[in-house]
């Protein structure tokens, strides 16, 4: 499968920089992340990742089981350089977002830091995926438990607030925020039905899209030993959850509506078409 088609123009001089943000682990910001990158870079996006999460190191880990698993069977995997940072990076940091590429793709740790933040001031586009509860929800909003109203946004949103001011001072740039609904369950209709309310009521209060994500799979979790990802068809058995699956991806890459092509593509106006 070839990558999608992305084009459009960068806005600002630099990389356009993509950082995957949400303080809540297991919501598959590295899962993202990595298709997200790999993507990119089949459409001829140069770029480069960086992984903050010094500890964990999923989205790194992901890239090292790839390389490992080309060589050892012998083929090629397409890849992208990681870097990884921790706190008191900040910067090597700025060093990376203002890098000679199309794109920078960040990967915050699951968890409050310093570096974290510091990637959300200098986004342009912050995905925010989170499993499609109500436990996940609290990140960003609370809600009434009879109603399910949102009653008041909570300590995300208003760090991400924090951190779209801090943009604005540094360069005068916007951070477009998408919030990705993972793990989508096709049997739980009610509990979709009022997520997917609160979202679209929170959306209009603090300023953020929502995206459709990636539904659950045990193909996601099958990937990462291996580094493969939904875009390595060939070196893996297809099925009609992989083919699906793939179509969750072009979907999700649309819509981002990422403004981005590559360097040698020839675009001059910008235009918001992906994923063909």
């Amino acid at each position: 499968m070839s990558g999608p088609n992305l084009v459009g123009s960068r806005g600002r001089k630099g990389p356009h920089v993509i950082v995957l943000g949400n303080e809540k682990g297991g919501s598959g910001k590295s899962t993202t992340a990595v298709h997200l990158a790999l993507a990119l870079a089949q459409s001829g996006i140069r770029l480069a990742v960086a992984d903050l999460d010094h500890r964990q190191q999923s989205t790194a880990r992901y890239f090292e089981n790839r390389r490992n698993w080309a060589e050892r069977m012998g083929i090629e995997l397409s890849s992208v350089p990681v870097t990884v940072l921790g706190d008191g990076s900040t910067g090597a940091l700025d060093t990376l977002v203002r890098a000679d590429l199309d794109a920078v793709v960040i990967d915050t740790p699951g968890r409050d830091s310093e570096i974290g933040r510091a990637a959300i001031a200098r986004a342009d586009t912050l995905i925010t995926p989170i499993n499609d509860s109500f436990i996940d929800f609290d990140l960003l909003g609370q809600v009434d438990p009879e109603t399910y109203k949102v009653v008041r946004p909570s300590f995300y949103a208003e760090l991400v607030w924090k951190a779209r001011q801090e943009r604005a001072k540094l360069d005068g740039g916007q951070v477009d925020w998408i919030v990705v609904r993972n793990r989508l369950s096709t049997l739980e209709a009610r509990n979709r039905r009022r997520v997917g309310t609160a979202l679209e009521e929170l959306s209009k209060r603090i300023g953020f899209r929502v995206a459709p994500g990636f539904s659950e799979r045990v193909i996601y979790r099958e990937l990462f030993p291996r580094g493969l990802t939904l875009l390595d068809m060939e070196h893996l058995e297809a099925s009609v959850s992989h083919v699906a699956a793939r179509a969750e991806l072009r979907e999700l890459i649309a819509a981002l509506q990422l403004p981005l092509a590559p360097a040698d593509s020839g675009e001059t106006e910008p235009s918001r078409e992906a994923a063909a």
